[in-house]
């Protein structure tokens, strides 16, 4: 090897050696920059250097208040993604109950799912995202009954729903068994509220063998009749306007025109 290429390698292992130092100098930068990157500031910790700062006690109230519109916050975001996360896991609710008799009416024939079926569904799912579900119930005697379902997160945030409804007296129920009807419906239908479930493709709220020029449902008449309720509806001048003697003899094709009409009203008297 002449003395000329022995010149070459020894530029050429310099170079290296200056790019390998400074690649170590630049890698040392982004790691102080790094480290002496701020860490968030959360309201907590501006109480911890209140406190060890002296604050007064006017500090330290705003300082606690501002903590807690924090936590609610971060408790309404976990919510919302958590009840985001469930939704799109809860798959269509199958329809496992089916309703069919006959009366001076006609026949009433439309399936529909329990409040079980849901359970079984739902609750898995739910619990895996930090989620649960309650009840809260209210009847007094000859009113109607409400019902309304608690979703809560482990967090702390929740929401409700409220339905409320006439005691069902169809059939020969006696006045427990008119509550206790009425309580497991609006249970069951707080809770697909609350939830946003879909159900099943199915006959549900209809009677069977009719299209749309049939009557409602019975569980379209309760639906009704529950908002009917709450708006402070006159029922007689209702069905005067709708030209039927009674709510069930609405015609099905009516029933989404009523609903939002009542639903109106009901966000005007609110």
């Amino acid at each position: 090897m002449n003395a000329t290429t022995k010149t070459i390698d020894a530029d050429i292992e310099g170079i290296q050696s200056i790019g390998q130092a400074s690649n170590a100098v630049v890698e040392q930068t982004r790691s102080a920059m790094v480290a002496h990157e701020p860490a968030a500031v959360t309201p907590m910790a501006m109480i911890d250097r209140a406190l060890a700062s002296n604050a007064t006690p006017e500090t330290l109230e705003r300082l606690l208040a501002l903590q807690e519109r924090w936590e609610a916050s971060q408790a309404r975001k976990a919510f919302d993604e958590a009840m985001a996360a469930a939704k799109a896991e809860i798959p269509v609710i199958a329809k496992n109950r089916t309703v069919d008799f006959t009366s001076a009416k006609g026949r009433t024939h439309y399936r529909h799912e329990d409040l079980a079926e849901i359970a079984r569904t739902v609750n898995p799912i739910l619990s895996k995202h930090g989620l649960s579900y309650r009840f809260r119930t209210s009847s007094v005697a000859n009113e109607p009954v409400s019902v309304t379902c608690i979703v809560s997160h482990r967090l702390g945030y929740f929401e409700e729903n409220t339905l409320t409804g006439p005691r069902d007296d169809s059939g020969n129920k006696n006045s427990l068994q008119q509550v206790g009807s009425t309580l497991t419906y609006l249970q069951r239908m707080t809770l697909k509220a609350a939830l946003g479930l879909a159900a099943a493709e199915d006959d549900d709220g209809r009677r069977g063998g009719t299209d749309d020029a049939g009557n409602i449902s019975e569980e379209q008449a309760a639906t009704i009749r529950a908002l009917i309720e709450e708006t402070g509806t006159d029922i007689q001048h209702f069905c005067e306007l709708m030209k039927v003697e009674s709510v069930p003899e609405l015609a099905a094709s009516q029933y989404d025109r009523v609903i939002k009409s009542l639903e109106a009203k009901k966000r005007r008297v609110a």
